[in-house]
């Protein structure tokens, strides 16, 4: 396996252990979300009571308090901005607020307010819960490892002591301390979080382990070639970081079309109202003009058009197994042209399953007593691969005869005794043969081509042995979704490209999955880094890409990738943090149907921005060029607003997703 390599020159990765402020990001977080829920809570208080026509002395002082705990934080980042000399949107919302307050509309006012807090609240957790998740997941790795020093003596030390060169001893059971490589023992390791391989690897002296994987079976001595903060675990919670920061001028531009706009509008509001006033202008008439202005140039309906079709996209898209996570991850699905698809717990349901049984010629056995001796022999072990025969054997009825003498040899397979008789099950290559003769020799032969057509076939072979004479072969994969090959077909009829498959399997098993479900387009044995790269590979021959993942190794990918989905079933916390977008239910089908709900949701909104913009353009030249009464002007304007609102909500309706579905089945059709 090559060596991971993340780091870009010149530019050090943290060290794993040192200094990540976990608690104070989301203590601020909580503390924000607390301060927004009381103005909420006052909010829902005061409506009633001022409804009712009970006197102001009762609500009064509710909305003031609704005013301090939802406005304070965003006053205070307003005055800040405002030191930096910069108009925030947030000190807008608070002089609008006052302002209404100010001319009796003191419900208005604790409206912005209350919307307002409530919205910056739940950004702040989700990105101190993402934030969480990223750094959660250096605890994969141990805290302490056991050193071997020069006379072999044993030391308990904290991992991020460990240097290059010292010497570790990896017991069974036990997650390897820092990555480094095999010096003896034989183990076999589950390396999932790294590579997304669903079977443990056999390690052996020279192979290179990493820390955070875990030790099944067999003792290893590894020497440590990285310190903890060059560790693939923390390289891949750097590069998650780094990724997610790309998309950050997304939102540096919409702060400065913020920030351009609100100038704008205060500059256009005041020379509304001076010019005429110069002129020689009724002060009282001019003033009016001005207000009418700033009512009918307010960007509620532009702002409007865009917000409703894709929140009501996320609505549906929810309530049929799809949690997309904000209006932006709706608008990028509808700009996909490119998938790449991860294959273990992506495309293949992620559990291996027993997929070939063959008797070998002479050995007296059918593929039922066959199955049944493996299953007696694996019934004993935690390997996943014991679990899939036993499993394969239950389902077929099968009656699991007893055994006696079980022994398991890392790497190798199993041994135990059954009606006097030795089985073996385990690795074709590992299996040592006890028999000799001609008809152990037809046997083995026999054996080696059943191995060879099922590995050849992309399924991991396991021989099966009696009194060491191979008596059958059996194969095992992971099985393909059943919507595996119709979802490829529909993704690929979206975008005019097929997708492509990135792995960390074999490319044996990858090819052969990739055939059964429509894909050409195969990368296997990538690491994580390996996969952004491929991603970015796409994106610099200008392809919008869309991953699809499950796994810790995914996150990197997922991140980089113009937009991520993560399937919710299995996937890693880290995955599920990192993704954009989760397919709850692990229904794949649901891939295509969503780029299709949020194609439709950007034809909507650009339909919204048509409306929006000839209702504002309109009576702002009305204002300008004639006279426009202010009640006109506020009817004008809210009623745009209404209008394109009512438009967005169309894709609430079930409807709106069954279309989505037969719009990209259609798709495929036609381009069949």
């Amino acid at each position: 396996m090559p060596s991971v390599l993340l780091q870009r020159p010149g530019r050090p990765v943290p060290a794993a252990a040192a200094t990540v402020p976990r608690r104070r990001t989301r203590v601020f977080a909580v503390a924000e979300a607390r301060w927004a829920g009381a103005a909420v809570a006052l909010f829902l208080i005061a409506l009633p009571l001022q409804l009712t026509g009970v006197p102001a002395w009762a609500w009064g002082p509710l909305y003031a308090a609704a005013y301090l705990t939802g406005g304070w934080e965003p006053a205070r980042e307003g005055v800040r901005a405002l030191r930096d000399r910069t108009l925030d949107v947030d000190l807008l919302m608070i002089v609008a607020a006052i302002g209404a307050a100010a001319i009796g509309q003191v419900m208005d006012g604790a409206l912005l307010i209350v919307i307002f807090a409530t919205s910056g609240a739940l950004e702040s957790l989700a990105t101190a819960r993402t934030q969480d998740a990223v750094r959660g997941l250096l605890d994969l790795a141990p805290t302490t490892a056991t050193r071997l020093g020069g006379d072999g003596a044993e030391e308990t030390v904290a991992t991020a002591h460990l240097a290059v060169g010292d010497i570790i001893l990896i017991r069974p059971g036990e997650r390897v301390g820092a990555d480094g490589r095999v010096l003896d023992g034989t183990g076999e390791v589950d390396q999932a979080t790294i590579t997304g391989e669903p079977l443990p690897v056999v390690k052996e002296a020279g192979d290179e382990v990493f820390a955070g994987t875990l030790n099944g079976t067999g003792a290893l001595r590894v020497r440590v070639e990285r310190d903890a903060s060059d560790s693939v675990i923390a390289r891949i919670v750097a590069m998650v970081e780094e990724a997610s920061a790309t998309k950050a001028p997304t939102q540096l531009f919409i702060e400065k079309i913020e920030q351009r706009y609100s100038l704008g509008m205060v500059a256009a509001t005041l020379a509304v109202f001076a010019i005429p006033l110069g002129f020689g202008g009724d002060l009282t008439s001019s003033l009016l003009r001005a207000m009418t202005f700033m009512i009918v140039a307010s960007p509620c309906a532009v702002v409007l058009a865009t917000m409703p079709p894709l929140l009501s996209a996320i609505a549906t898209a929810g309530r049929h197994g799809v949690l997309v996570k904000s209006a932006v991850v709706m608008e990028r699905l509808a700009q996909v042209d490119a998938v790449a698809l991860d294959k273990t717990g992506t495309l293949t349901e992620g559990t291996p399953r027993v997929t070939d049984v063959r008797p070998l010629p002479g050995s007296d056995l059918t593929e039922g007593g066959l199955l049944a001796l493996a299953a007696a022999a694996e019934h004993p072990s935690e390997h996943p691969l014991a679990r899939a025969v036993v499993d394969a054997a239950r389902a077929r009825g099968l009656t699991i005869p007893a055994a006696v003498g079980f022994a398991s040899a890392p790497g190798i397979g199993v041994r135990v005794r059954v009606d006097g008789r030795t089985i073996a099950v385990g690795a074709p290559a590992r299996l040592p043969g006890d028999a000799t003769g001609a008809t152990s020799a037809q046997a083995s032969e026999a054996a080696s081509e059943a191995v060879r057509e099922v590995e050849e076939g992309g399924r991991t072979a396991v021989l099966v042995q009696r009194d060491g004479v191979p008596v059958g072969v059996l194969g095992i994969a992971d099985r393909l979704r059943p919507d595996a090959a119709a979802t490829v077909a529909s993704l690929a009829a979206l975008t005019g490209r097929t997708p492509m498959l990135v792995t960390g399997d074999n490319p044996r098993a990858a090819a052969r999955l990739a055939a059964e479900a429509g894909i050409t387009d195969v990368r296997a044995g990538l690491l994580p880094q390996d996969k952004v790269a491929a991603v970015r590979e796409q994106e610099t021959a200008g392809r919008r890409v869309l991953v699809v993942g499950d796994g810790v190794n995914d996150a990197p990918a997922l991140a980089a990738a113009h937009t991520g989905i993560a399937m919710g079933r299995a996937g890693s916390d880290l995955a599920l943090e990192t993704a954009d977008a989760v397919i709850v239910r692990d229904e794949l089908a649901t891939v295509p149907t969503v780029i299709a709900l949020a194609r439709m949701a950007r034809r909507l909104v650009v339909q919204n921005l048509v409306i929006a913009g000839v209702f504002l353009s309109g009576l702002v030249v009305w204002d300008l060029v004639g006279h426009l009464p202010l009640p006109l002007g506020v009817l004008g304007h809210e009623g745009s607003t209404v209008v394109v609102g009512l438009n967005g909500l169309r894709l609430l309706r079930d409807a709106a997703w069954n279309r989505a579905a037969t719009t990209e089945r259609t798709t495929e059709r036609s381009r069949a």
